[in-house]
């Protein structure tokens, strides 16, 4: 099988190879170095002006005045905040959906950069600075030069390239609709019809230069839970005169990892049940009538899910009842698996190669992390890859994690991130069909 493999590698790769122009290749290459600085510039500018989900007003209009600026057709504002961009090359071929994610977090910034955040919000009645703590703003610097780059090369191009700049990745705020859903539900993959689309996520952790990626499920489905456990009110000193829902409450919490530990075949693929958020009571000796938690199912395997989530309801459920309680259990589907589609992967690989070299792409795990990117890849092929931005000197297991004060991006990733998106683009134009 691994010889098979292998075999299958290494066509992939030929064919590819054998269809690119090495000169527009080269020309690629050199218009890519020559931008970095502007990529870096870009980076810092939106760095130090962060703004959160569906509120990125500034960000949606100067990605559209930059988009304009090289005459590429522009649609803005799309799903609340977002722009999206055509550039139609010289010669017939795919429509290629390129897409950056351009939100930032509730998270205060504790670099000391020079470009660090200052910017302060009021983020579900809490006071926090905003920081673009997930490299959604490298996202977006990379997107931007791409199209630079290749609308100095439209005559080269075969097909067409269809921008997606999209608000709203961490999630819209509560009662709001928002990032991947929405763009799609207001036809970003219709009027021209996308054929396939790529996408690009910067990781701190991973070596700089490198670039990552994993055929099939490659970061989890996302799904939210609550629980509402209701039982009998008593002072705190006759615990025997109530049914105690804080108790039943811990023994759910404690039934649901048993769930993951001894119920979920996890040879097969990850799963994680995580309870974030507890609220019970309002007096230390008052045994309250009423408690509830919630937290975050995260999947890779959609039989898996449908299982687990059943699990969670009758786990919950059953432990109340034998404690003369009630539990009131909902799930909410979220964000799905990001699935790489195989074929495509195995075709895309020569051109990661291509920006970081043989040694530095690497096949790696599926994640636990969700990204709505796999909403568009529920109605088109698609490939989404890892930029690594760790220094060199940095040890892996003391790296700030995305979501983080902390967090930090080796600016000189950015390039290798630029190469690699023009290289899939550019060589899915050239594949024979």
């Amino acid at each position: 099988m691994k010889k098979l493999y292998t075999l299958l590698f290494l066509l992939a790769a030929l064919t590819v190879h054998a269809q690119v122009n090495p000169k527009l290749q080269a020309k690629l290459d050199q218009q890519a170095a020559g931008m970095e600085a502007k990529v870096i510039e870009w980076r810092r500018h939106f760095h130090e002006s962060p703004e959160l989900s569906n509120r990125e007003m500034n960000t949606g209009k100067y990605i559209a005045d930059h988009l304009k600026s090289l005459g590429i057709e522009v649609q803005y504002p799309v799903a609340k905040t977002g722009v999206v961009g055509l550039l139609k090359g010289a010669k017939p071929g795919p429509v290629i959906g390129l897409r950056a994610d351009i939100d930032a977090l509730p998270v205060t910034e504790r670099n000391s950069l020079p470009f660090a955040s200052k910017v302060k919000t009021t983020f579900n009645g809490q006071e926090t600075g905003v920081m673009h703590a997930c490299g959604h703003d490298s996202h977006i610097a990379i997107m931007m030069a791409v199209a630079e780059i290749l609308s100095k090369n439209k005559n080269d191009l075969k097909g067409t390239v269809k921008f997606i700049f999209q608000p709203a990745e961490e999630g819209a705020p509560v009662g709001e609709e928002g990032g991947a859903a929405l763009m799609i539900k207001e036809g970003v993959l219709e009027n021209p019809k996308v054929d396939v689309i790529f996408g690009l996520h910067i990781q701190s952790g991973r070596q700089v230069g490198s670039l990552s990626y994993r055929a099939g499920g490659t970061m989890a489905a996302a799904d939210n839970f609550s629980i509402t456990v209701k039982g009998a009110q008593s002072h705190g000193a006759y615990p025997w005169m109530s049914v105690d829902p804080i108790v039943v409450s811990a023994q759910i919490i404690t039934g649901l990892q048993t769930i993951i530990s001894r119920q979920t075949e996890l040879t097969k693929d990850a799963a994680v049940i995580s309870v974030g958020r507890i609220q019970a009571g309002i007096r230390e000796n008052i045994i309250p009538e009423e408690a509830f938690f919630a937290g975050t199912i995260r999947t890779l395997d959609e039989a898996m899910q449908d299982k687990i989530h059943e699990k969670i309801k009758l786990t919950a459920t059953k432990i109340a009842e034998s404690a003369g309680a009630t539990a009131e259990v909902v799930i909410r589907r979220g964000t799905p698996v990001t699935y790489n589609d195989p074929a495509l992967t195995a075709k895309m690989i020569p051109s990661l190669i291509k920006a970081a070299g043989a040694n530095m792409v690497f096949n790696v795990s599926a994640i636990t992390g969700a990204e709505d990117f796999a909403f568009y890849q529920k109605k088109v092929p698609g490939l989404f890859f890892f930029v690594g931005a760790m220094p060199p000197d940095v040890d892996p297991n003391k790296v700030a994690a995305h979501h983080t004060p902390d967090f930090f991006l080796d600016e000189r990733g950015f390039l290798t991130g630029l190469k690699a998106m023009l290289n899939v683009t550019v060589d899915y134009m050239y594949m024979p069909k």
